[in-house]
């Protein structure tokens, strides 16, 4: 992927760590952001050989530079005692700053990897925005091959759909070591396809793919640990309901939930189709939440009862009730779920999106066309003429 786009994360101040699933544009953000970056490479090979030999390279390189210099380390996951010569050029005095770009939480989570004291900030690169992609935004075509840079810039969008779901999914968890049997990998990604959006049943999807509970669930965190999937939280501020306890699953990506779920005559295209929208409105919002930096969450509302709604956006200056529904007509059960939230919850804001074209307020709550709502969600973070 060699075409850049204007992305809304601005560049960093500080050392810090931009983390997210392989695909998504860190290398490129990167360039463009700190074009004279001096630049370690970890998926060069001779690069790679170079400083797990030698990782004193890297306090020799920090000793080199000048204020306002950057030292960017590409797939730092690859190397983490890299980290620990990082944190000694700093303490040091290093005059300039380091930015660690990974695809992989995993090893950085271990207990003896130093992650700097706490002195760099850590931020997530998510796939595009429809803002981002401005005019080139199509809803039906994110919603068939998803928002992943390196698929949306594609001369053939299904081919590298399906060549990231294989290159990227599998063998970026397969060259990590994580999982033994790749055959049972790749069956537990089409099981758990079907719960994208949905509450996960681990019992169910240990039987659908034939591996024990426990495997499941280590899969599971694989996922999350590699980006490729995230959980929504209940909504309980105040809660005066018996409520749901356990969180929603999202594959990161609509394109990837596409390219593992099964489709034919036996399987429903509306419920394939309304997961896909709802998933793309959802990681929309999460990568909204995580721009903001200010404490703003996602969630999801749901009563012992059944009544729900998909995502809840709660911040300082936000508090967002949405329903997301792929039909082109209101009816009144699109909205039962929003009515009941805000009468909890007065002081949110309903919003029902819907693939319909029109604008129109029902009983309090704003009806908005999806896609045009989606183009304008980020908003807040481009620079108006003349700023």
């Amino acid at each position: 992927m060699n075409t850049y786009r204007k992305r809304l994360l601005a560049p960093f101040s500080a050392h810090a760590f931009l983390l997210g699933p392989r695909g998504t544009g860190k290398t490129l953000w990167s360039k463009a952001s700190y074009p004279d970056a001096v630049r370690v490479d970890l998926l060069d090979p001779d690069t790679f050989r170079l400083f797990a030999a030698r990782p004193e390279q890297l306090l020799a390189l920090a000793r080199a530079i000048q204020p306002g210099e950057v030292i960017v380390v590409d797939e730092v996951q690859k190397l983490p005692q890299l980290l620990e010569v990082a944190h000694l050029s700093i303490s040091e005095g290093m005059l300039g700053t380091y930015l660690f770009t990974g695809s992989s939480a995993r090893k950085l989570r271990r207990g003896d990897v130093n992650l700097l004291g706490g002195r760099a900030q850590i931020r997530m690169m998510y796939p595009y925005l429809a803002i981002e992609l401005g005019h080139d935004f199509s809803l039906d075509r994110s919603l068939q091959y998803g928002m992943v840079p390196v698929v949306v810039e594609a001369t053939d969008p299904q081919a590298a759909r399906r060549a990231y779901n294989a290159l990227y999914v599998h063998e970026e968890v397969y060259a990590e070591g994580l999982v033994r049997r790749t055959d049972a990998f790749a069956r537990f990604l089409e099981a758990i396809s079907f719960s994208h959006g949905q509450v996960v049943n681990v019992a169910n999807v240990s039987r659908e793919c034939a591996v024990p509970r426990k495997t499941v669930e280590s899969y599971l965190q694989i996922l999350e640990d590699t980006y490729l999937a995230f959980k929504v939280q209940v909504f309980r501020q105040r809660a005066q309901r018996e409520l749901a306890q356990h969180p929603k699953f999202y594959f990161f990506d609509v394109g990837v939930f596409r390219a593992n779920r099964p489709t034919g005559p036996l399987y429903s295209t509306a419920d394939v189709e309304g997961a896909a929208l709802e998933g793309l409105v959802l990681q929309h919002l999460v990568a909204l939440a995580g721009l903001r930096q200010d404490g703003t969450s996602v969630s999801y509302w749901r009563t012992r009862s059944g009544v729900e709604v998909d995502a809840i956006v709660y911040g300082p200056s936000t508090f967002w009730a949405i329903e997301v529904k792929r039909s082109k007509e209101v009816r009144p059960e699109h909205l039962r779920g929003l009515k009941a939230f805000v009468s909890d919850y007065p002081e949110a804001t309903p919003i029902l999106l819907y693939g319909g074209t029109d604008r129109m307020v029902v009983d309090g709550i704003a009806i908005e066309p999806v896609e045009g709502w989606l183009r304008s969600l980020g908003s807040e973070f481009i620079e108006a003429p003349g700023a």
